[in-house]
């Protein structure tokens, strides 16, 4: 579930030609849970039309201080009060130095003055007016007031000028806003996930491998990063887009997997291993493709190094480890053992024969297992959400050894 389902977006949109992206930005909002309250200056809506972005948010958009349609409480102060998150996009450079300065002269200014909400200020305007000292220095004050400034992309402007000055893409923007409004929970915890298949190759052409699609891990980086966290993933083959805020480590062996995580190990607060690491790999592998031939071939198979092992042996006070275990039968037995064998402090266990669970699947379901016995099963949810519970556990976990809770 995102950070922003039932959260209040307060999005104001200033003058300026990037004020059509504010459809696109609405529309992401929109998708991620949030309710989404627009105002627009009077030069905002020379670019782009009230009425494109009411239909979008499905809330009125508030254009003018004075209007008489409005219900019975002042608006601004309304508007202010309901706010999570306050974002100014795109934010022009006046507005920027009314912000900064305390001035307060129409609907989206007075509105901003009396928000305690946080603010996400993403800057769209010329080359030469975003590099102007004045407004680096009003774009300064205020993210030292806390502000969160989405900096502009470069590239060709509007004005046929080309630098600094396009409004971030409204993804990075919608990003912004969702980390904002996300409790920092897991700030300072430096976490390594595993994710994905490994690849083991057989030849130049072929290679042994799994139906892992990498999404659970994905997932598990992408809510920590959200969370504040300073994730590092280790991940094999996949088609998946690594998320945003994470230190990415590509793979494709087991070997390989095993030399990153065992690198970053000692650095790290919490693993999470999650990828579908191959048990075995080839003797042998050819340096030319194996031809076909008539008849038989067989292939000798050697162990991979055990990595959950290695690192549950190495383990140090205040550090934990999260295994998975997929199973077919004895699902909580064979991962209780997994558990206990691998030195873990909590098992993430499903059985692939679960309907929505398993590779390829945007869903899950698992039954959490902990040291000592204790089984939490869980039921089906979108592979985010059980994220965010594995994140939630190891939490409590560090928690009580840190004496901070029962």
């Amino acid at each position: 579930m995102s950070s922003l389902q039932g959260k209040s977006v307060v999005l104001c949109v200033t003058g300026g030609i990037a004020a059509y992206k504010a459809a696109d930005l609405t529309s992401r909002l929109k998708k991620k849970g949030a309710d989404v309250f627009i105002l627009m200056t009077r030069s905002a809506t020379e670019f782009i039309t009230p009425l494109t972005l009411e239909v979008l948010s499905g809330n009125r958009v508030v254009t003018d201080m004075f209007h008489r349609d409005f219900p019975w409480e002042v608006e601004h102060i309304s508007l202010a009060k309901r706010a999570d998150v306050f974002v100014i996009a795109p934010a022009t450079a006046n507005i920027i130095g009314k912000a900064a300065h305390g001035i307060a002269d129409d609907m989206v200014s007075t509105t901003l003055m009396a928000t305690r909400a946080p603010l996400v200020i993403a800057p769209a305007m010329n080359t030469g007016m975003y590099e102007n000292p004045v407004v680096q220095e009003n774009i300064e004050i205020l993210r030292q007031r806390g502000a969160r400034i989405v900096a502009p992309a470069s590239g060709r402007l509007a004005c046929g000028d080309t630098g600094r000055g396009k409004l971030a893409d409204p993804q990075d923007i919608a990003d912004a806003i969702e980390h904002t409004a996300t409790v920092q929970d897991l700030a300072g915890i430096k976490i390594l996930v595993t994710a994905g298949p490994t690849r083991e190759a057989l030849d130049p052409v072929r290679f042994l491998s799994n139906h892992s699609t990498g999404k659970m891990g994905y997932a598990i980086a992408a809510s920590a990063a959200l969370r504040g966290a300073a994730v590092t993933l280790v991940s094999g083959p996949t088609a998946l887009t690594p998320p945003r805020g994470v230190q990415m480590v590509p793979v494709v062996s087991a070997q390989d997997m095993h030399n990153a995580v065992l690198a970053g190990f000692p650095q790290t607060d919490w693993v999470v291993k999650a990828a579908a690491v191959g048990d075995y790999r080839p003797m042998t592998a050819a340096e030319d493709k194996i031809k076909k031939k008539s008849g038989e071939i067989s292939v000798s198979l050697v162990r991979n190094p055990d990595i959950l092992a290695e690192i549950g042996a190495m383990k140090q006070a205040g550090q934990l480890i999260c295994g998975f275990s997929m199973e077919t039968r004895d699902l909580l037995e064979n991962s209780q053992k997994k558990l206990a064998a691998k030195n873990c402090d909590m098992m993430v266990a499903n059985n692939l024969k679960t309907a929505g669970a398993g590779f390829a699947h945007d869903t899950n379901v698992a039954t959490l297992l902990y040291r000592g016995g204790a089984a939490e099963p869980l039921p089906l949810m979108p592979k985010e959400d059980l994220a965010n519970i594995v994140l939630d556990r190891l939490l409590r976990e560090s928690r009580k050894r840190e004496g901070k809770c029962q």
